[in-house]
């Protein structure tokens, strides 16, 4: 029996799973986002915690056995401070932060954003390491002096379970690796000025990452004997890709969850083009995603559906009701406080309805939203490089009209990767790896089902694609330009 972990941005999950994956127990707890100012968001990493103790105790005592092994993943970026026993030193600042918009803003006209992704192939956005760690050094520099590592999710949970200030390629790929030879690039830190915070980062585990044993105090945490293996695998996109089955390269993913994180697996790092997106380094040495986490997905449907006070079981009534190309409603779904950052960058890049009339309903603009992010699947996974098949997984998969919508732009059929927790499931497969473990991958991770795109459809999606386009290149030049609200205070 095999645990996997997800540590999410809201909720943390465990799954046991049997040495064929088969699902023997899921549990989950909610966790909290805080919002000091309205351009922040932030975590504490000991409710976290508390909430990986409660579910891994939950799932071991329903599957009823010791696991052979525990796999952990979680959310990526964002910026937390641990102290030398791995306690925070400060509330964990979300990926979701908006603090840093004017560094990065910054750095796109000084040059700098365009020059870190050209060694490494990562964009810097808002919510990732560099612009939130010089944002700290300007307003509280003595939460980092007081720091022994910057980190991510994760990687307080690995400290906190076994001891160990570690953490992994994926994890670090963005924003100081160097992706190709996966350890820390000077010359990065220099073009962010922030060299004299290197101190701060930990040791980069090596492909495919050790087994560690399960501390005393972890132990107590989770009620599993010490020295229980726990692996820290992939951070929540790398190990969605392992759970989904991907593993050739061109094949890609979407994850329809509350960003729209897309990923095509690659065998080469890519430097050229335009500046956006991810290049993370995957489980084995020789292979990367080329990753596209859009800041649009279920979040951008979530906030018009409390606008227009209707709820997600609605989704499917409307989407009925509307139509194909929603009655010539048209979205720009890009509903963040930190903007876009995939397959673009753009900070104060903001939503959009358009083509409204009297006769517009509800359900146009929801239909409108559904296809906006379909448009945006699209772009991104054009960006990265698509060849070959595509998974999909994540909360969005429930609305079987939305993927239909998702199948119909892509105009490829979609593979449901198997549930539940395709992230932690990622997570129990990267510690079989590691553990070299004999088991059998494709039925691990064989998909649930197909979604078959409607050749009848193609034609309109075609056109609807390129007028998203159209209109994204338009409105970014008014993004620019466009006068800003005071932030209160």
């Amino acid at each position: 029996m095999i645990i996997g972990i997800d540590a999410g941005t809201s909720v943390v999950k465990a799954v046991a799973f049997s040495d064929d994956g088969e699902n023997l127990a899921v549990e989950a707890r909610r966790t909290e986002l805080y919002s000091p100012r309205p351009d922040q968001s932030e975590q504490d990493l000991e409710e976290i915690v508390a909430a990986v103790g409660e579910v891994v105790r939950a799932v071991a005592e329903r599957s009823g056995g010791t696991p052979d092994a525990i796999g952990l993943t979680g959310q990526g970026d964002g910026l937390w401070l641990f102290d030398e026993r791995g306690y925070s030193v400060r509330p964990a600042i979300s990926w979701l932060d908006a603090r840093a918009n004017p560094i990065v803003e910054e750095w796109m006209s000084s040059g700098v954003f365009e020059a870190v992704f050209r060694r490494n192939g990562n964009i810097i956005f808002p919510g990732s390491h560099a612009p939130l760690l010089a944002a700290l050094e300007r307003s509280e520099p003595e939460s980092l002096e007081r720091a022994a590592t910057a980190g991510y999710c994760k990687d307080g949970i690995l400290q906190r379970l076994t001891g160990a200030r570690a953490t992994d390629a994926s994890d670090a790929s963005l924003p100081f690796l160097d992706v190709r030879t996966r350890r820390y690039d000077r010359e990065i830190l220099r073009l962010c000025g922030l060299e004299r915070w290197e101190r701060l980062l930990a040791p980069v585990d090596p492909a495919p990452g050790p087994l560690r044993p399960l501390s005393a105090e972890g132990s107590e945490l989770t009620g599993l004997p010490e020295g229980t293996p726990i692996h820290s695998g992939p951070f929540d996109l790398p190990a969605s890709a392992i759970g989904s089955g991907v593993d050739e390269p061109g094949e890609g993913l979407i994850i329809l969850g509350t960003t729209l994180a897309c990923e095509v697996l690659t065998d080469r790092v890519g430097t050229d083009g335009e500046v956006g997106g991810m290049t993370l380094c995957a489980l084995e040495p020789d292979r990367w995603l080329r990753a596209m986490p859009a800041m649009v997905g279920t979040a951008s449907l979530d906030w018009v559906l409390s606008l227009i006070g209707a709820e997600h079981k609605d989704i499917e009534e409307f989407l009925e009701e509307s139509g194909p190309g929603a009655r010539s409603v048209t979205a720009l779904p890009f509903f963040s406080a930190s903007g876009e950052r995939a397959p673009f960058v753009a900070p104060m890049a903001r939503g959009q309805l358009a083509g409204l009339s009297l006769g517009a309903t509800r359900a146009d603009v929801v239909s409108a939203i559904c296809e906006s992010v379909g448009y945006a699947a699209r772009h991104c996974l054009e960006a990265a490089g698509l060849e070959g098949e595509v998974a999909i997984c994540g909360g969005g998969v429930e609305s079987a009209a939305w993927r239909q919508i998702l199948a119909d732009v892509l105009q490829k059929p979609l593979r449901i990767a198997r549930r539940p927790e395709v992230g932690a499931r990622g997570a129990a497969v990267a510690a079989l790896i590691a553990s070299e473990l004999d088991f059998d991958y494709a039925e691990w991770t064989r998909p649930e089902g197909y979604v078959e795109p409607r050749a009848e459809m193609a034609e309109l999606y075609e056109e609807g694609f390129a007028y998203y386009l159209d209109s994204v290149e338009a409105t970014r030049e008014l993004w620019g330009r466009k006068p800003r609200a005071k932030t209160p205070q």
